[in-house]
């Protein structure tokens, strides 16, 4: 994995997404994140050749790419980890992870994703504000809505990493993008506009100086709305959300083989659907006990 500069002691792993770390004296540095566990070896290594040991996570949120390796290094190293009460209840047991992963089996959970189950070792506080860990004042931002407890992070540098709050320019492609509250999604974004300050990383995979915050900000805010609109399009009758999803998934061509990666669509477009429920454009109505969904100016 390459490490690069961003400023001053901010440096980014360069993995599948961007691991931000905060180098601190005497050769530790805090990560923000810990990637897949599939990484874990390269991101020991990537370390220890740059002469660093992981004092501390100072954890976005409890999804899958951000926090796998976190036990491991908790165990391995004495790693301080720290999370939000919302994500450290998601790692807390293999019942309270389904509960991100919505659609999948427990037993799929357990065997694809346990390595995500471990106790934090501090609380971030609940409120926007400064945040002491491992001896660096950082600055921390609630932005819920990707997650029930997801942050972006301030490190002393004054750089923020937006982890999933913000999709960078080369994913504004996104046919599907995850939120599990899209209209929280949407308001805690807002916040990203006024912190002021001097680089941004985004987990999924860009840096950005404070000119270009406001428009990346305004594009995010575009997609989830266009997306929202097409889905709502495709609602010309009552549809149960499966038939939304089979709909959707032919629109943007989501043609795939593997139940693991269908039910994970079928997850994104619900979250659409509840986002289209709660903007008052669909209505729910019940037929044979089951829940349809059909467009407002029609019900």
């Amino acid at each position: 994995m390459k490490l690069s500069l961003v400023k001053g002691n901010t440096w980014v792993i360069e993995a599948n997404q961007l691991i931000p770390l905060y180098r601190l004296d005497g050769g530790r540095c805090v990560l923000l994140d810990t990637g897949l566990l599939q990484e874990r070896e390269e991101l020991e290594s990537t370390l220890r050749e740059a002469g660093l040991t992981p004092a501390g996570v100072l954890c976005s949120h409890a999804h899958v790419d951000h926090c796998a390796n976190n036990g491991y290094l908790q165990e391995k190293y004495g790693t301080k980890i720290a999370l939000t009460y919302p994500e450290a209840g998601m790692c807390a047991s293999l019942l309270t992870l389904k509960c991100y992963f919505l659609t999948l089996s427990p037993g799929t959970v357990e065997r694809e994703s346990s390595c995500m189950i471990h106790r934090p070792d501090l609380i971030i506080p609940a409120s926007d504000g400064p945040f002491s860990f491992c001896g660096a004042e950082f600055s921390i931002v609630h932005t819920p809505g990707h997650s029930a407890g997801h942050i972006c992070a301030v490190t002393p540098d004054n750089v923020c990493y937006t982890a999933d709050a913000l999709l960078s320019a080369e994913l504004l492609t996104a046919k599907l993008p995850y939120n599990l509250s899209q209209g929280m999604a949407l308001d805690s974004r807002e916040k990203l506009r006024g912190l002021g300050c001097d680089a941004y990383i985004m987990a999924h995979r860009g840096v950005c100086g404070p000119g270009e915050i406001g428009p990346l900000i305004d594009a995010n805010q575009a997609l989830v709305r266009r997306r929202a609109e097409e889905i709502l399009s495709l609602v010309d009758r009552p549809m149960t959300a499966s038939q939304i999803d089979e709909a959707s998934c032919v629109l943007y061509k989501l043609f795939t083989h593997k139940p693991r990666r269908s039910l994970r669509f079928e997850r994104n477009v619900r979250f659409f659907i509840e986002y289209l429920v709660d903007s008052g454009r669909l209505t729910e109505v019940c037929q044979n006990g089951a829940t349809y969904y059909v467009r407002a100016e029609n019900s």
